[in-house]
């Protein structure tokens, strides 16, 4: 069929582009005259394929076609009109003339919405419903017959541009050319509009169509108006009798921050600046949050940011290679724009729309390795500042929404640290209810670092209903895999560029040695979200062959599934690791949590709930409290809406979490619990190595490891120069500050844990072990236990069967060659970790591998975990796995869907 396409923008291209692509010859484009140097995207695809291109001004005068407009188009001989983005009048000498007359796209469902700004009435009406009409054109506006309409829900926090560009965009593209397939084909129809539903919207060009009235709108109203003109026109008002365009509304059902008031005109109380953006009243005192504004001259800035000195036109002193980035800017922005690019050149006001935005967003990833956010041109743009904020996206000084809070600042290790003390909720610190305080003390100093808030059950409950609505209506739920791993990409580059400051605050809370809390503690903290980041757009289900109803056929497929709120609860030995190891995997999945760090050591994932503010997670995806196990961690374990929970600690409490789980509302549960793990040695073993390594299994991280080698077994032969060299080495250990680079060996973890050991140490004396080295506490401040050494330990014997959780090595011996009976020793435990076994021999290692009872089985080596092999015990050691692929079946659910044909 002969087609002539009537209209502009990338949607006339991009249709032009699908009607060729079908078959049909288009036999001319009518575009609209360029701007300065800028031609239509319809015009310059049309001319690169030798189609004749006519750019009229107007095809009307007076009221009245103007004839030589008129013969022009008829020139090209048409069969049919197509406007698909059409901004003329075209008169019905040019609508009737072909052979089929002329169809039109409209966006809204007809005959709703007629007019030029039906997408923002949609909005502004809180339609449940919007879509789009391809119709008959006749001589009224929109009222043509109806050839066919596609319609899609409205989100609760669709703007106009995301309608446009999740639905109105593509799907419109696509029925045009399904339309002008039907007319090909004799099979489309002509159904008259009905009158019954009919409006028609006035065009929002007059500015005064777009003030708020706050007297007349109720929260909603006022949220559905705000999002109906944005980004074009914008809603507007004065604040403090200044002109102001809002943009980024949404409803707002948290408690009321504190923060700066403001006076806006027709509201009847003060508007709110805080650190998430402005609080705006309905009338009905409902609440409505906006996170930009604009000035009278379009200028944009964050609503935060109100009433703070304006600082974004400081030059900043570019270098070379900022300077060829500068260029290549230059060169993105001429090549969108069509003109020639200077300091003070304004990309709307050069012609630009929101496709050329996620265009320049796109080639500024593609070309200059800087990820942007459309925001972020919004907020810049003219040329220069455009260049400031690419620059700092680069440096990393503009990395993300900042967070205001009440911060402890510490100087140590040759840096001032800010800490935060507070609860973590829906992105937001804040003050526990019950005004209970933690007492974080250094063990290396026994000072106290800082207070912190401890959570009670109602903080609970309100960060596990935050977390619900964010997996359930928030941005988090609409969010694609791939943008989730993009932001655990970026928490994890942030947790690299902080990691001195993590390690520092690592070893004040906690007393790891600084040199180990960057490699490991931090390191592998880094490493696990970066693996996770990957997992995001690859979790996928599978289809499955079943028998099939005949005559008809079945087809089985499965989904893997987030399961909703998750609860973790985690341990004080790795503070930030096992924060890590437990959420990543658990973000990946796109559940979202509520986080019970360690009582004795909560400060580090408090710095961490910083960083995924900046990384750009949104409200309530990550929620951490800290405080007591018994209180705030009870409550996550009893909750009724969280659907999972994962636990790192003891045997004890893993059993009454348990039970919890089960009693509340039988929630999945994984737990890592105790361990008592053998390290079996045999004389044919490379003795240096497994010195080394057997004392790296016992001494880790002060052996407050959970898969420290709880027990060696020292065939006979060995046993006399084995304990000789470790007592060797273990004299060499350097004990002291942490922070001091020398030290190998720190505090342990807080005085409670210290005073346990001494007592396990005079448990082992009492019933007849031998104590060879250590078993005392230092004779200096801070909470340091020697490194210890027992040997001729009993089976029966409580160091034998019970874990220290500290830097004690347990040593028996068994007889030479008895490689069934050591077996049936170490795994005469209800513990189940971890293991290890030096030997030569690959068949006795391979035989005592598949024999030990253990989830984890080290051979010639011990402590090797890397974050994509699966972890986690048997027995009483627990269940479930952190790390690898398999941690994130912990937090999906599978669906199977059959479906008959």
């Amino acid at each position: 069929m002969k087609i002539a396409i009537i209209g502009q923008s990338m949607f006339a291209g991009e249709v032009y582009k699908l009607l060729k692509q079908n078959g049909h010859e288009i036999v001319a484009v009518f575009t609209i005259p360029d701007k300065g140097n800028r031609e239509d995207p319809a015009a310059t695809i049309a001319k690169e394929d030798g189609v004749k291109v006519f750019k009229f001004p107007r095809w009307r005068q007076k009221g009245q076609a103007i004839p030589e407009v008129v013969e022009q188009y008829k020139s090209v001989d048409a069969e049919l009109n197509v406007l698909p983005f059409c901004s003329q009048f075209i008169p019905m000498e040019v609508i009737n003339h072909p052979k089929y007359q002329s169809i039109i796209y409209h966006p809204s469902l007809l005959p709703r919405h007629r007019g030029v700004s039906s997408i923002n009435w949609t909005l502004i009406q809180g339609d449940k419903k919007a879509g789009l009409s391809v119709f008959w054109a006749d001589d009224g506006l929109d009222t043509g017959p109806l050839l066919l309409q596609r319609e899609c829900e409205v989100l609760p926090d669709d703007t106009v541009d995301s309608l446009y560009n999740r639905f109105m965009y593509p799907e419109g593209i696509k029925a045009m050319a399904e339309a002008v397939d039907m007319i090909a084909n004799g099979t489309a129809p002509k159904e008259t509009q009905p009158e019954e539903g009919a409006t028609y919207d006035p065009s929002l060009s007059k500015k005064e169509l777009c003030q708020i009235h706050f007297d007349q709108l109720t929260g909603e109203q006022l949220h559905n108006f705000i999002r109906g003109m944005d980004k074009i026109p914008g809603a507007w008002t004065y604040i403090d009798g200044t002109f102001v365009r809002l943009y980024g509304s949404r409803m707002w059902t948290e408690p009321v921050p504190s923060g700066k008031r403001v006076s806006i005109e027709g509201m009847s109380q003060p508007a709110i600046v805080h650190q998430d953006g402005l609080l705006l009243y309905g009338n009905d005192q409902k609440l409505v949050n906006v996170q930009t504004l604009a000035t009278e001259d379009g200028r944009m800035f964050k609503a935060s940011k109100y009433g703070e000195t304006d600082d974004s036109k400081e030059d900043i002193e570019l270098t070379e290679e900022e300077k060829t980035l500068a260029e290549t800017l230059q060169t993105i922005w001429a090549g969108i724009l069509n003109i020639g690019v200077s300091e003070e050149t304004d990309f709307f006001k050069s012609g630009a729309g929101s496709m050329d935005v996620a265009r320049l967003v796109e080639e500024v990833k593609e070309k200059c390795k800087v990820e942007l956010d459309n925001e972020d041109v919004y907020m810049a743009t003219v040329f220069g500042e455009f260049v400031k904020t690419v620059v700092l996206k680069q440096r990393g000084e503009s990395s993300g929404p900042t967070l205001v809070y009440d911060e402890v600042k510490i100087s140590a290790n040759n840096m001032t640290l800010t800490i935060p003390h507070q609860l973590f909720i829906n992105n937001q610190f804040v003050d526990c209810t019950s005004g209970k305080k933690l007492r974080s003390i250094n063990p290396t100093t026994e000072e106290m670092i800082c207070e912190v808030e401890s959570a009670s059950v109602d903080d609970v409950d309100r960060a596990v209903k935050c977390a619900k609505a964010a997996f359930e209506d928030g941005e988090w739920a609409r969010m694609n895999s791939r943008d989730r791993g993009r932001l655990m990409f970026k928490l994890a580059d942030l947790m690299e560029e902080h990691k001195e400051e993590l390690a520092t605050i690592e070893t004040l809370d906690s007393g790891a040695v600084y040199t180990l809390a960057i490699k490991t503690h931090v390191g592998m903290s880094i490493d696990t979200w970066r693996y996770f980041a990957g997992w995001c757009d690859k979790i996928h289900g599978s289809t499955i062959p079943i028998n099939h109803a005949r005559p008809n056929r079945n087809l089985t497929f499965t989904k893997k599934e987030p399961i909703g709120v998750c609860g973790i609860v985690t341990p004080w030995n790795y503070p930030l690791m096992m924060v890590s190891w437990k959420m990543a995997a658990c973000i990946a999945a796109g559940n979202t949590v509520v986080l019970k760090p360690a009582q004795v050591s909560p400060l580090t994932a408090l710095k961490l709930a910083e960083l995924i503010v900046r990384a750009g997670f949104p409200p309530g995806v990550i929620n951490i409290l800290p405080g007591a196990g018994s209180l705030c961690g009870q409550a996550i374990a009893d909750h009724p809406l969280v659907r999972k929970l994962g636990f790192t600690g003891s045997t004890p409490i893993g059993m009454q979490i348990m039970k919890s789980c089960a009693v509340s509302n039988l929630k999945k549960v994984s737990l890592e619990l105790g361990g008592k793990s053998p390290l079996i040695i045999f004389s044919d073993c490379d003795l240096d190595r497994a010195v080394r390594q057997g004392m790296g299994g016992v001494f880790f991280n002060k052996g407050e490891n959970c898969i420290a080698a709880g027990r060696l077994f020292l065939e006979e032969s060995i046993h006399d120069e084995f304990v000789k060299r470790v007592v060797e080495e273990v004299k060499k250990i350097k004990i002291g500050d942490p922070l001091d680079r020398s030290t190998s060996h720190g505090p342990q973890n807080h005085k409670a844990h210290l005073d346990k050991l001494i007592e396990y140490c005079e448990i082992g004396v009492k019933e007849g072990a031998t104590l060879v080295y250590g078993g005392k506490r230092l004779q200096r401040s801070g909470f340091f236990f020697e490194p210890t050494i027992f040997t001729n330990v009993e089976d029966h014997m409580y160091i034998a069967k019970e874990e220290s959780f500290g830097p004690i090595m347990i040593i028996s011996r068994f007889k030479n060659g008895d490689v069934d009976g050591v077996l049936k020793r170490a795994n005469g435990t209800e513990f189940g970790l971890a293991s290890g076994v030096f030997t030569r021999d690959i068949s006795k290692a391979l035989y005592v591998s598949e024999r030990i009872e253990a989830g984890t089985c080290f051979v010639n080596c011990y402590n090797k975990t890397d974050v994509a092999a699966p972890f986690g015990g048997f027995k009483q050691s627990g269940f479930g796995k952190d790390l690898g692929e398999e941690a994130l079946n912990e937090y999906l659910k599978t669906k199977c869907i059959t479906i008959e044909y």
